[in-house]
């Protein structure tokens, strides 16, 4: 028993004596090849004195056997064999042979692209171009779709929401999103704050729950008033999140304990350098939020944009507990800590108490339907929201319905962009390559192998895509933020910056490799396909050229049709900026400035507010060169709105049909200074006041709709809120009249007809809140906006005037979207021509140099240039035609994808689609034209004589 029990354990220690010797040979072969590569100065020294070692030490073996020195050298060079094979083996033993085949192609590949400097001109700038594009798109893509939050395990956080069906669904007060869903059902990630409370309680799924929500504010910091976005957050905001500031400390459980005690904030990175100037003293100095007081303790690390999104962070903040303060609400409480009703709070906790995603949903979902029933009145008609986990590692993602579609087309076309470049260069290589088939034969004649030769093209080919690559790499790292400027503000401060990281290294570097691979196949296999027999003949080389130039004709019909696609899709984008700005918006956009006021609540409550507002209307009014001003509550064309019950008299409340309407609050020389005009009735005048009777106008979309073949003026109508019952308190009192008819204006944005509309003098309103002041001046906005400021200090030092714009500037970012696509369609259009013209130029001039002798014999028995080169124009029309029919069917089906994006336009508009093919045929003989010319002089003896 002992001796087996030694032999066991001898035969194990040899295995593991056995895996370990394994082990250091996988470890030492690959670092005995890389010592080999690096010191290859080394190594052959090494191998000359071994091989000197072994022919000594031969040589004396054999004049020790009686062989004179001169006989023994010679037998022992002859037994040892060539010096050169004998290296060459032991190269190959180590495993460079490979290598050193690799890194001779690699010279040879520079060398022929050396010798066509334009050729490799046309395909390196061609690629860059192509991959550039890709590039800076993919670097945009990944920022706004891909990029998490700057916390730690982000992809550990879930984002609360809720779905209810949109006409019964229990919660009726959302300040936050507020999106449809197919089906009639909405969703939203606000929720209120005791539910919050509630959950966090609850809850045993995630380990915690956070709160936040994001708004603007006023703010004062160092005596200067400006408009600061603030996000009010929860005591264990930065503890889940796994944030430390940078300096100072982060908000504590002690600041959002008691209801507007915690008057504390920490600031971004930027307000810190901006207002700071990354100064330590920041710490403690006292700033203040809508007219509140709060002391700075902590500045938040660079990179943390907080939990509503990736772009962009907040500049400010401070404990929820500070909402009835710098937030407060509309309603006599001022406080939405214990309302609710009102739901405004986003909420976040990480997973990882081993619970799934479905079972943490559906224990938060019976939660929140008990808390619901528990806290608010659930009529027997209304059904719960219920509740939905989302992934929470990039926030809200609101991004994502704005960008998804448009990234996502805009990825298929510079898609189709390199793969057009990818056909133009394997044309042209195609046509190299054949010139190339006698020195390919030659090669094959003399012993190299067909994969010998299909590696050395396809390393000519890739060298091609590395020199498009890097400059692929060099424009998307400079372009990486044109598109992002292209859609900002002149009002609007901006942090948006795309991260050029190693994702996108990696995305280039896997582009330029399928690029290369793309355009060097073919080109490749036919060099390695070459016949040697008939690549060395000379007679039937033009033959043989003219055969294989149908793979080539075959590309550049791919690339009409790509350029065919490319060239409608711009088209149709352009027909779609062009009919935005020829619509008529229904008022003069000309010399109107728009600027934004918005007063705190706190210090100035409902009916201050708009004391406040006439005041500044009077003051902006007096300002020389000034000609009339208008506040109201929406700017036109702005993308807001505002809507209300329109009920005229007479019509009962029915909660199931849609009876509200647009409106706006405005300013009683509204209609003067926008140049509406009023068709019937009258406008608002100096007679409408406060304590006047209530007055409205309507637009006349809102007289036809509700007033069918009647005349509105003199008619009454409610404005009155209804709950889910139906009830509501106006009385008599409370009717208002309408007192004239305007004409319909666009209101939300360009896209959209004129919807009916209703307008209300703000003067006769308990409350307006912030306005939007439009002054109308012949003078331009810089010369008169220190004057307009000056006259906004005068009235409250810590007011701001805020996003202040003209009304065409308005327009113009309303079509931001637009113009960007028109912008990079119509680039992408015109690379596509110029590579389609390159293309064609380059199958058709080397056609004719293939059929110079046909040519010549044609010339010789009659034929005319004219013939000759209108034989040649067709058979360029006929390519250009293929490749049309081709791209055109594709641009039929592909356009109806991107017809919500359209505007006055058909995805199958026949003056695009006719255009489009015009442009490309027209390209088509410029390409072929030269061509042509050339077929036309030829000489018929010169021809002859040179075949």
């Amino acid at each position: 028993m002992k001796k087996t029990g030694n032999r066991e354990q001898g035969v194990g220690s040899r295995k593991a004596m056995s895996l370990r010797s394994l082990l250091a040979r996988i470890v030492a072969q690959p670092r005995s090849w890389l010592c080999s590569v690096f010191q290859r100065g080394r190594l052959e020294r090494e191998m000359e004195a071994e091989l000197a070692f072994h022919l000594e030490q031969l040589i004396s073996d054999l004049i020790a056997v009686g062989h004179s020195p001169d006989e023994a050298a010679r037998r022992a060079r002859i037994a040892l064999g060539a010096v050169t094979v004998t290296k060459e083996n032991m190269r190959a033993s180590l495993g460079l042979r490979w290598w050193d085949e690799l890194w001779s192609d690699l010279r040879y590949g520079l060398r022929m692209l050396r010798k066509s400097p334009g050729f490799t001109a046309i395909a390196a700038i061609s690629l860059a171009l192509a991959i550039g594009a890709n590039t800076t798109i993919f670097s945009i893509a990944k920022q706004l779709l891909y990029e998490r939050l700057n916390v730690e395990h982000a992809e550990q956080l879930r984002l609360l929401a809720w779905t209810g069906t949109e006409a019964h669904v229990a919660v009726h007060h959302v300040w936050g999103d507020y999106d449809s869903l197919p089906g009639g059902r909405v969703t939203s990630t606000a929720f209120s704050y005791p539910a919050y409370l509630e959950l966090r309680t609850q809850n045993r799924t995630l380990q915690d729950l956070i709160a936040f929500k994001v708004t603007g504010m006023n703010a004062t910091i160092r005596e200067e008033a400006q408009r600061v976005q603030a996000e009010m957050v929860s005591a264990n905001y930065y503890a889940q999140l796994g944030v430390r500031p940078q300096l100072g400390r982060a908000i504590m459980p002690a600041d959002d304990a008691v209801p507007g005690q915690g008057a504390v904030a920490t600031i971004s990175d930027g307000l810190w350098e901006r207002q700071f100037g990354r100064s330590k003293a920041v710490l403690g100095q006292t700033i203040k939020l809508n007219d509140i007081p709060v002391t700075i303790v902590g500045v938040n690390p660079k990179g943390f944009t907080g939990a509503k999104n990736v772009q962009q962070s907040p500049d400010v903040f401070v404990p929820l507990a500070m909402q009835p303060l710098v937030a407060p609400h509309a309603s006599k409480s001022a406080s939405l800590l214990a309302d609710p009703n009102q739901w405004w709070v986003n909420i976040m906790g990480p997973s990882g108490n081993g619970v799934s995603d479905a079972g943490t949903q559906a224990a938060l979902d019976a939660q929140l339907a008990a808390i619901v029933r528990g806290t608010m009145p659930v009529k027997p008609t209304e059904d719960l929201p219920r509740l939905e986990l989302r992934d929470g590692s990039r926030g809200l993602f609101t991004q994502e319905r704005t960008f998804a579609k448009p990234m996502a087309v805009l990825m298929t076309l510079v898609g189709f962009v390199l793969l057009l470049a990818c056909a133009n260069i394997a044309n042209l290589m195609l046509a190299r390559g054949a010139q190339r088939q006698r020195e390919m034969s030659v090669r094959l004649a003399l012993g190299a192998g067909r994969a010998r030769v299909l590696r050395q093209m396809l390393v000519e080919s890739l060298l091609l895509a590395v020199l498009g690559g890097a400059g692929g790499l060099l424009i998307g790292y400079l372009g990486r933020n044109a598109i992002p400027k292209m859609t900002e503000n002149a009002w609007e401060r901006s942090d948006f910056q795309v991260h050029f990281d190693w994702r996108v290294f990696a995305f280039t570097a896997g582009v330029t490799l399928v690029t290369g691979l793309l355009f060097g196949m073919a080109p490749a296999l036919a060099a390695a396909r070459s016949d040697v027999s008939h690549g060395l003949k000379e007679g039937v080389l033009s033959t043989t050229r003219r055969r294989r130039g149908l793979g080539g004709k075959a590309l550049v019909s791919f690339q009409i049709a790509l350029s065919t696609l490319l060239v409608i899709g711009a088209g149709l984008f352009l027909r779609t900026l062009a009919g935005l700005n020829a619509v008529n918006v229904g008022f003069r956009t000309d010399h109107l400035l728009l600027m934004e006021i918005n007063p705190p609540a706190k210090r100035y409550p409902a009916g201050k507010d708009v004391e406040l507002h006439r005041r500044l209307e009077q003051a902006f009014a007096a300002v020389p060169g000034v000609d009339s001003v208008a506040p109201a509550w929406e700017a036109y064309l702005s993308d807001d709105s505002s809507r209300t019950d329109f009920l005229p008299e007479g019509v009962s409340y029915d909660r199931n049909a849609h009876q509200d309407e647009d409106y706006n609050g405005v300013g009683n020389h509204f209609f003067e200074t926008l140049g509406i005009p009023i068709v019937a009735g009258r406008a608002f005048g100096e007679q409408d006041t406060q304590s006047s009777p209530r007055v409205a106008i309507v637009n006349e979309s809102l007289a036809r709709s509700r007033f069918p073949g009647q005349n509105p003026i003199g008619k009454r109508f409610s404005t009155s809120s209804h709950d889910a019952d139906g009830h509501t308190s106006t009385t008599a009192d409370e009717w208002i009249q309408i007192v004239g008819v305007c004409g319909d204006t666009r209101y939300q944005n360009l896209r959209e007809l004129p919807p009916p509309q209703f307008i209300l003098p703000y003067v006769q309103q308990t409350e307006v809140g912030g306005m939007v002041y439009e002054i109308r001046t012949g003078m331009k906005p810089e010369t008169i906006l220190p004057t307009l400021r000056r006259v906004v200090q005068q009235v409250d030092p810590d007011l701001p005037l805020v996003n202040v714009r003209t009304q065409d500037q308005q327009i113009a970012a309303d079509l931001e979207q637009e113009r960007v696509f028109v912008a990079l369609t119509s680039g992408f259009g015109l690379l596509a021509l110029a590579l389609a013209c390159v293309g064609i130029y380059g199958i058709m001039a080397y056609s004719v140099a293939n059929r110079r002798n046909e040519i010549g014999i044609r010339m010789a028995l009659g034929a005319q240039p004219a013939q000759v080169r209108g034989m040649i124009l067709r058979e360029s029309t006929w390519l250009t035609a293929s490749g049309i029919v081709v791209g055109v069917a594709a641009a039929l089906m592909l356009t109806r994808l991107v017809k919500s994006m359209l505007y006055g336009v058909q995805a199958y508009d026949p003056a695009t689609l006719t255009a489009g093919v015009s442009l490309l045929i027209a390209v088509s003989l410029a390409g072929s034209w030269i061509p042509a010319r050339r077929a036309a002089k030829v000489q018929p003896m010169d021809a002859l004589r040179h075949e």
